[in-house]
């Protein structure tokens, strides 16, 4: 646990000032090595007070005691608890800090006792409780993070009722409101968090026996806060709390010890959600669930339908549900599917759903009478193993935003519809035989007509088909005479009975056109929402082929989608569709209808334009290497006909000089001269050394000799071969310094090209500074010099090969040195870091990797 510096009060920080300030030498050193390192915090968490958590936490301060720990107790409430009060003896207690507040005098720990005391473990009581006005800190849980911060270990209590995150929900279970709380992070931080657990029956006697409370307060207490319902929502919430906690750890360590495969079963909430304004309420209820374990998770599905449900969700909020679902670390899906239970369910079976999320229906009692069996029960019936959560909404039961506009109407109107048309005109000429003469032949036929219209709207054309013959036939039989017979005796009857039975059909032929126009319209919405959907995820960059090939099989509900070169042999439930250069996009799972295809089309050519994509990116990308090398190349001749050149006619006019026989020479002169030739020729191999070796870094041929190697094995070496002139180098701690593991050769250049680097920037009658440190279990080798330094946003520019950054003049080198150096580095495992030096220049931090484990 690490705990910054900010939350030592400021009181508290002077007073470490203060006390370090006495110690001198290696005293000081262990006082400031121990002040650096923070406190180690452990919690003992309890369901409801009298659990024994401050029992508990005295009974861990006597056994540390025991083990020769130093151990004072800051600051503890027992609450009159005999057996808890006989925990305290032997140990120390530090006195408290007396406070006048609106004229009571009261007893709070004493921070700055504690800090003066310094001692190994301090135990401090509700971590929670408020501090009475007149200590710099205003609550508990600050005081404990200043003496985490002075390097003081902490052993506290609290209850589940004060962490921040639970406390509206626990003022619901007990209507008690809780004003003193403490941040869940100061306690989640926590290096130890011990459950003081208590079954509600066993604490409750506790409570009854005495224990706890004073005689006077136990009847009160037991009819109120001690409920045993309160006490058991208690209980399970801070199980629930602490089992987060372990879940996160746990988490913790298969991450830092690269551990990928399953421990648990994950939950996998899915959320259906239509546009509708419930749909806020579902997602936010949806990820609740998913947060109660650890690694949950959250997805929202939005399914298109042509039946009016999705042709009628505002593209707005679906805009913006996505973003809440987002935002809560969940992901949005989009499907089309005729028939929502059937696509739904499957999407939650094969993302492996262990919860499926869904609004109560929308539709009003008459409604529901009408149409039968709802979605949400359709889903229910299907949903096998994975558990159905019906939320309710403030929209439930209220009726839909939009009339819905069935594709294929449900099965129970099919029924229903033809029983009517024959039921209905029964019942009809029923009431009217009771009525006889009330009426004349035009009313009773309008009546009728009125029957089969009705029964059209309920089950479509096939219906009122069956209630027109039904009622054409009971209207000639009972009303039309001769009464009783099929015979019509006047021709006017048998006109009104012909326009009776042609107006019945043109109404059935309305309602069936109107429901195929809905049904086209609904579907034309249904596509238009799925493509802008797909562009839109275009958009944001999801174009890679995976990704379209999973948007493929979620959006037409298939097992699999895959791209494939050569043709699949295949029945039915397969479909391919080319998507250029000879491959085809294959789907296993159903049979796609016609008017899916028209939709597959244009995802097929998007993943066409992908899969083109992906095939450019190949080329670019084979081609790249290529370049890089041609380029290498280029500056490899350019280095040879340009840098090389100047060491090399150097040295060769000071041998031709001396080859000279027309010229006498001093001893001098002649030792000038050969002083020159063999800088030069120094100068000269190290230039066609360090672009050897970027020749071979660039190929991957160097050949690296890891072993353990000391910084002062490299040190003589690297700095023989700095050039004459060079300022002089300050080395510190290098002998201190843990061995590193490096190839020998290759760390001594990089150690003589940093500080050459450093030498060329160091003004005259400045020093370059050479140090080293352990960290960790790496080794940081630090060149710093008081140069001009280099802009922050130039700073990788310097590790271009060929590029001397700022410098006018490239007689002095090909600018490979820091290049080079990285380039070894990196091979050898460590990092090179440019930093700014402190009152100007620059430092090069060098991170090797330590040989033997760096002592603590």
């Amino acid at each position: 646990m690490i705990v910054s510096s900010t939350c030592v009060p400021l009181p508290a920080r002077e007073a470490l000032c203060a006390d370090r300030g006495g110690f001198r030498g290696e005293e000081a050193r262990v006082v400031a090595e121990a002040v650096a390192r923070p406190g180690r915090l452990k919690v003992f968490l309890g369901a409801a007070p009298g659990v024994g958590k401050t029992y508990r936490m005295l009974d861990e301060g006597r056994r540390r005691a025991d083990r020769g720990t130093d151990v004072v107790v800051a600051f503890v409430e027992c609450h009159g608890r005999r057996m808890t009060e006989a925990k305290l003896a032997g140990l120390e207690m530090l006195p408290r800090a007396e406070r006048d507040y609106r004229g009571s005098r009261f007893a709070e720990m004493d921070l700055q006792a504690v800090l003066e005391r310094r001692p190994e473990v301090a135990l401090v009581d509700e971590l929670a409780h408020s501090v009475v006005p007149g200590g710099s800190p205003a609550k508990r849980w600050q005081e404990v993070e200043a003496l985490l911060a002075a390097g003081i270990d902490v052993i506290t209590a609290v209850n589940i009722q004060h962490l921040e995150s639970l406390n509206d929900v626990v003022e619901k279970i007990t209507k008690v409101p809780q004003h003193e709380t403490v941040p869940d992070e100061v306690v989640r931080r926590a290096d130890e968090i011990e459950l003081v657990d208590l079954p509600p029956e066993a604490l409750r006697r506790r409570m009854a026996h005495g224990n706890i409370y004073a005689p006077e307060k136990v009847d009160a207490a037991l009819s109120n806060y001690f409920r045993i319902g309160n006490l058991t929502a208690l209980r399970e919430l801070a199980l629930l709390w602490l089992a987060g906690r372990v879940d996160e750890a746990l988490q913790k360590y298969r991450a830092e010890h690269g551990i990928g495969g399953v421990w648990e079963t994950r939950e996998r909430v899915v959320v259906a959600i239509t546009g509708g304004p419930e749909g806020d309420t579902l997602i936010r209820r949806a990820a609740r669930i998913a947060a109660r374990s650890a690694g949950g998770d959250l997805l929202a599905v939005h399914i298109t339908r042509s039946d009016g449900l999705a042709a009628g969700a505002s593209a707005s909020a679906l805009i913006r549900q996505r973003a809440l679902v987002e935002s809560l670390g969940g992901s949005y899906h989009s499907l089309v599917g005729d028939d929502v239970p059937t696509a739904l369910t499957e999407f939650a079976h094969a993302e492996n759903a262990t919860q499926l999320v869904l609004g109560t229906s929308r539709r009003g009692r008459t409604e529901r009478f009408l149409t039968g069996r709802g979605t949400g029960e359709t889903i229910v019936g299907l949903s096998e193993d994975i558990d159905v959560h019906m939320v309710t909404h403030e929209r439930a039961g209220g009726g839909r935003l939009l009339p819905s506009r069935r594709q294929t109407l449900p099965t129970s109107r099919l029924i229903a519809g033809p029983v009517l048309g024959l039921v209905l005109p029964l019942v009809l000429t029923f009431l009217l035989d009771h009525t006889r003469g009330s009426l004349n032949l035009t009313s009773e036929a309008l009546l009728y007509l009125l029957v089969v219209v009705g029964v059209a709207c309920v089950g479509g054309v096939v219906s009122a088909l069956v209630a027109s013959v039904t009622a054409s036939l009971l209207l000639n039989y009972w009303f039309i005479p001769p009464v009783g017979e099929f015979t019509i005796a006047e021709p006017n009857n048998i006109l009104a009975l012909v326009v009776f039975a042609v107006v019945a059909g043109t109404v059935a032929a309305a309602v069936d056109r109107s429901l195929r126009l809905s049904r086209r319209a609904a579907r034309a919405t249904a596509e238009a929402e799925t493509l802008s959907s797909l562009a839109g995820s275009i958009v944001r960059g999801d174009q890679a082929v995976p990704a379209l090939l999973e948007r493929t099989r979620e959006t037409f509900g298939m097992d699999s989608v895959e791209l494939v070169d050569d043709p699949v042999v295949g029945d039915a439930s397969v479909v391919q569709v080319p998507v250029g250069g000879g491959a085809r996009l294959v789907l296993r799972g159903r049979p796609l209808p016609s008017s899916d295809r028209r939709v597959l089309a244009a995802f097929a050519a998007h993943v066409t334009v992908a899969v083109e994509r992906a095939r450019l990116a190949e080329a670019a990308a084979e081609i790249e290497p290529v370049k890089a090398a041609d380029r290498m190349r280029t500056a490899l001749l350019a280095a040879v006909s340009h840098d090389l050149r100047t060491p090399l006619a150097a040295g060769w006019a000071a041998i031709e000089s001396l080859r000279a026989s027309d010229v006498e020479f001093s001893e001098e002169d002649r030792n000038e001269l050969l002083a020159t030739a063999d800088e030069s020729m120094a100068r000269l191999n190290r230039l066609v050394e360090n672009l050897l070796d970027m020749s071979r870094l660039q190929a991957g041929a160097l050949k690296l000799d890891l072993r353990a190697t000391h910084l002062m094995e490299v040190l003589p070496a690297a700095l023989d071969g700095l050039p004459a002139d060079t300022p002089d180098v300050d080395v510190l701690s290098l002998e201190q310094a843990p061995a590193v593991l490096a190839d020998p050769p290759l760390l001594e250049r990089v150690v003589a090209n940093l500080l050459s680097n450093a030498a060329r920037h160091t003004p005259p009658g400045r020093h370059v500074l050479l140090t080293a440190s352990a960290f960790d279990d790496r080794v940081e080798i630090r060149v710093v010099d008081r140069g001009p330094g280099i802009p922050a946003a130039d700073r990788e520019n310097a590790f271009v090969p060929f590029q001397r950054l700022g410098d006018t003049d490239n007689t002095t080198g090909v600018g490979l040195g820091l290049a080079l150096s990285r380039g070894l580095a990196e091979a050898m495992g460590g990092t090179l870091t440019p930093e700014d030096t402190p009152g100007g220049g620059l430092t090069m931090t060098l991170s090797l990797p330590a040989a033997l484990p760096v002592p603590v």
